[in-house]
């Protein structure tokens, strides 16, 4: 029924309208005509707003039209607050007046049978040949609380006060649940950006509002209710755009059971499905299932921290040994690894807590934490962080009393935002003991903040796998495989690139990287702050930002590289850094910018390189990274070019080849990712015909599916000085 050139730019007058007229208006108090336009006044909508009423001059202090085609300008967007026998005629008006989208509440249409399927056909048709976006019919409406757009009869979703973090969208394909969701959500501190009930979905349906969302700079999380998906091709699609940008979505899916199944397709005339099938591809597409609307509430709020976590393995800290060993059934329960701690950090751990606590995991610090000395709770922390085994850490209770200020709760702060773990305060849900009160400060600094009846530990195994899923879309998507002509292209540029004696700079040298299908860190070169600012944005927080010049081949030295940037403030103050730097250390040097990239999770770090040795020419070296090449010089050489039996045989060679194949609970890399790139390695030196003096690409990091050049040095050789023969 939609019109197949709509596309979610048409939807941007239901979002965002400069101008909505409520068909129906009413004096009455109690008509729906009166609630609508005294919803908007309360929402304070940043746009006029024309009642329609002939038999009115005001209403709620707004002047009153007779009808639509007396109002004076455009109007973006209508509000149907009319019967179901009333709408046919009402958005006929809209076409005269060339109003761009509306909303319908009336029901009575294919909920109802074949004559209502009939009707909302003919309604859809005058729509779609008249280019109007439709909510409806038989939906609670739309609210945009970032411009006050509250366009629903349900005066309860403005019953609670709205929070300044706005970021999360929210689609329903039932109006009354949605709406629970949504005051469920604003109870807990969580106000959605955009609420939409799509009801029948006669033009607009729960796709086209998730691909909006998408391109919506504003959200960041994508949540909704869904019976059965009406475009499972075109939401598959959108799943992919989503992970790709890290925009994570997430449903509340009905129908389990055969009742509930039966029940979805009656109410919104969508087939429902196989939930096996509903499972596998939500598993395929990366979108989150929840259980629940908690699910989605904790999701979101673990999401809006700003981490993703790293991996499974997970400790937990306690006042309570019950409640832990409680907690820590629930993460095992949930695929979160409650692991042993290595006996270095048990021994850092006791030296601070007291003799009657545990070190084991989890950490029980006793009732004494909680009453009398809180500071404990501070006090394991930094041995947690300083653990590579660890990812994620679960504070089943947090000292109530501390407000923002306190000195424990910012050293805490600190602790934590100098890490990469994952970091949950969650509570027993207790009325008035479940919320510390320095919970706004943990939270403004990435903390989450989560009581237990809102399913933390469950949200939490559910973001772990969608990390898992994000990082590894990240990795095949950016591992592109030259074609033959692209080959033939790179190889005619690159002796023009290779200036003798020269050094590439770390962006062109990841570039060349590329076309030879070597999978490198997303990247870019900013000029300014400013545009370091929007590639950060674009690429997603965090970024390590490094100074880009040929003439500074070794960046550490010149002290031109910030890791773990989290902000667009943190940006700038790096961008101004490293220039100053890079200018202190060669004043000389020619500057073509600062590079931001992407920040790569933690994986095992390989080295691959190439030396030219005086007797066989290219040399290809490949061994772990870290100490293994710094000091034990674990590595192993081939000569170019290489065989794929002979890379294979590289990774054999070095002694610690099991890391590779994963030790300690780690899981193997991709060994086959690694022979693609010593291939793709001998390729681009053979291509080079000598003119490559060294090659390091230091470090790569390799993981259980795929690999990325975090670090990349490409040098020139020398011209070669021809050999004056002297004859005696």
């Amino acid at each position: 029924m939609r019109n197949e050139n709509a596309s979610y730019e048409s939807l941007e007058p239901l979002f965002y309208p400069r101008s909505v007229a409520v068909l129906g208006a009413s004096e009455n108090p109690n008509k729906l005509g009166f609630i609508q336009v005294k919803a908007l006044l309360d929402g304070k909508f940043a746009g006029e707003i024309y009642p329609i009423n002939p038999k009115s001059q005001e209403i709620a202090g707004l002047t009153c039209f007779p009808a639509l085609v007396n109002v004076p300008g455009h109007v973006d967007l209508a509000i149907f607050c009319v019967s179901a026998g009333q709408v046919q005629q009402s958005l006929e008006d809209c076409a005269k007046k060339k109003v761009k989208a509306a909303i319908i509440f009336a029901s009575g249409y294919s909920e109802t049978g074949e004559d209502g399927a009939r009707q909302q056909k003919m309604i859809a048709e005058i729509a779609r040949n008249n280019g109007i976006r439709l909510i409806g019919p038989n939906c609670v409406g739309l609210v945009n609380t970032i411009n006050g757009l509250v366009g629903t009869f349900s005066p309860a979703v403005m019953s609670h006060p709205l929070q300044d973090q706005r970021a999360v969208g929210y689609v329903s394909q039932s109006g009354a649940f949605g709406v629970l969701t949504y005051m469920a959500a604003a109870q807990h501190g969580l106000t959605f950006n955009y609420f939409v009930s799509v009801g029948n979905e006669m033009d607009t349906e729960f796709a086209d509002v998730v691909e909006y969302m998408i391109h919506d700079p504003k959200t960041k999380v994508i949540s909704g209710y869904l019976e059965g998906a009406k475009d499972p091709v075109k939401l598959r699609r959108l799943a992919k755009e989503a992970l790709d940008c890290n925009k994570p979505i997430i449903v509340m899916k009905t129908g389990r059971s055969s009742a509930g199944s039966r029940a979805a397709a009656s109410h919104t005339g969508s087939l429902a499905g196989s939930d096996q099938i509903y499972d596998a591809f939500f598993k395929q597409t990366g979108i989150v299932r929840a259980n629940d609307y908690e699910e989605i509430i904790s999701f979101s709020k673990l999401f809006l921290s700003g981490k993703l976590p790293t991996g499974r393995k997970t400790v937990i800290i306690t006042s309570s040994g019950g409640r832990g060993i409680n907690e820590a059934d629930r993460c095992e329960a949930n695929g979160l690894h409650i692991i042993p701690l290595s006996e270095g950090t048990k021994a850092k751990i006791k030296q601070c807590i007291p003799s009657f606590a545990s070190a084991a995991n989890p950490i029980d610090l006793t009732a004494a934490a909680s009453v009398t000395n809180p500071e404990l709770f501070t006090a394991p922390l930094k041995a947690l962080v300083e653990d590579p085994d660890v990812h994620n850490i679960i504070f089943t209770e947090f000292p109530m009393f501390w407000e923002g200020d306190n000195p424990h709760l910012q050293e805490f702060i600190h602790t934590c935002k100098q890490s990469d773990k994952f970091v949950l305060v969650t509570s027993f849900p207790l009325e008035g003991m479940s919320i510390p009160k320095g919970t706004p400060e943990l939270e403004k600094n990435g903390i989450p903040v989560i009581p237990g009846n809102l399913s933390p530990i469950r949200s939490l195994a559910k973001l772990v796998e969608y990390s898992e899923k994000y990082r590894k879309n990240q990795i095949l998507r950016d591992h592109h495989v030259p074609s033959k002509l692209e080959r033939e292209e790179t190889k005619q540029k690159l002796h023009t690139l290779l200036k003798p004696g020269a050094a590439l700079s770390e962006f062109e040298a990841s570039q060349l990287l590329a076309k030879y299908g070597v999978p490198t860190a997303r990247k870019a070169l900013a000029a300014s702050s400013e545009e370091a600012v929007q590639h950060a944005n674009s690429i997603g927080y965090p970024v390590v930002l490094k100074i880009d010049s040929n003439d500074i081949p070794h960046k550490t030295e010149a002290n031109g590289i910030r890791l773990n940037i989290e902000n667009d403030e943190e940006v700038k103050a790096a961008y101004s850094e490293i220039l100053r730097s890079a200018k202190e250390y060669k004043p000389d040097a020619i500057i073509n910018g600062v590079s931001v990239h992407e920040m790569l999770s933690k994986g095992t770090e390989v080295i691959v390189g190439v030396t030219k040795d005086p007797v066989f020419g290219p040399v290809i070296m490949f061994g772990l990274g870290g100490i293994f090449v710094e000091t034990l010089k674990d590595i192993s050489f081939r000569i170019a070019p290489l065989t794929r039996q002979d890379a294979a045989e590289m990774i054999e060679d070095i002694k610690a080849k099991a890391i590779l194949k994963g030790v300690r609970g780690q899981a193997p890399v991709d060994v086959e990712a690694i022979i693609d790139v010593l291939m793709n390695i001998s390729d681009l030196i053979s291509d080079a015909d000598g003119l490559i003096e060294e090659l390091d690409i230091n470090p790569m990091i390799a993981y259980e599916i795929g690999l990325k050049a975090a670090d990349a040095l490409i040098i020139s050789s020398q011209p070669v000085q021809e050999k004056t023969e002297v004859r005696g």
